[in-house]
């Protein structure tokens, strides 16, 4: 059956000497995978360009119930980006957003509240031509809420340590090793009551980015299964100090 969609490039791997696989994030059917011919004609549907980090495109695919590899008949641009592919800093920003996304969403059914915020974040980053150094840690943070894995911010008080297991600040040190000391904790809060218009507001040097971004990770590979080290991680890191 073909089926026309808006989807975000998540991953793409060589397949054979003429088509990839790739790992997309559709409006209507959640992660799906593809399999992607490029012919090397300038006539062809379908541009190998389109199949960067995050790019945001329509395809038409033939989807069939009894396969999990759905083949792409055409594809376009559905945002064209004006920055971010060209950027050095916002592309490594998208790269590890991207790989982020491959290895935590796993759902493959609907979710238009999670497409809708990744869609306007993409395009948010894009747009902007200063104050984005914080963005990736913004949006960890509310991914999580689509997620289900949002920490719980009623009962937080200033000296309070944040339980990475439980999801939650308390004012007594946990009895296991999954926890952060409060000093960490109240920049955790901070983080959470920043959004992408007002992050900027919020000092933070390098060292408590990267430290606040670890963080984020290692709470995130808590509560999901198998959630591997991020290739991608490095070179943010490198680019950014």
């Amino acid at each position: 059956m073909l089926q026309k969609t808006i989807g975000i490039v998540l991953y793409s791997i060589k397949y054979n000497d003429t088509s990839n696989i790739v790992e997309i994030y559709t409006e209507l059917s959640g992660r799906a995978s593809f399999l992607v011919n490029l012919p090397r004609s300038k006539k062809s549907a379908v541009k190998s360009v389109l199949f960067q980090p995050l790019s945001i495109i329509e395809l038409e695919a033939d989807y069939r119930p009894t396969s999990n590899l759905h083949r792409v008949k055409e594809a376009k641009s559905y945002y064209p980006f004006s920055s971010l592919p060209y950027d050095p800093y916002k592309s490594a920003i998208a790269l590890f957003i991207a790989e982020f996304l491959y290895r935590a969403i796993r759902e493959e059914a609907e979710n238009r509240p999670l497409f809708a915020y990744l869609v306007y974040s993409i395009q948010w980053l894009d747009e902007q031509d200063k104050g984005y150094a914080n963005f990736h840690l913004v949006f960890l943070m509310r991914l999580s809420r689509f997620l289900g894995l949002y920490p719980n911010l009623e009962d937080y008080h200033d000296g309070d340590y944040f339980d990475l297991l439980s999801a939650c600040f308390t004012a007594r040190k946990p009895f296991h090793n999954s926890f952060i000391e409060p000093d960490d904790a109240s920049k955790l809060v901070t983080i959470m009551r920043m959004n992408y218009d007002t992050m900027h507001l919020f000092g933070m040097n390098r060292v408590e980015r990267s430290r606040c971004l670890l963080i984020i990770i290692d709470y995130y590979r808590l509560h999901l299964p198998e959630f591997p080290a991020l290739k991608s991680l490095d070179i943010l890191k490198e680019l950014f100090d």
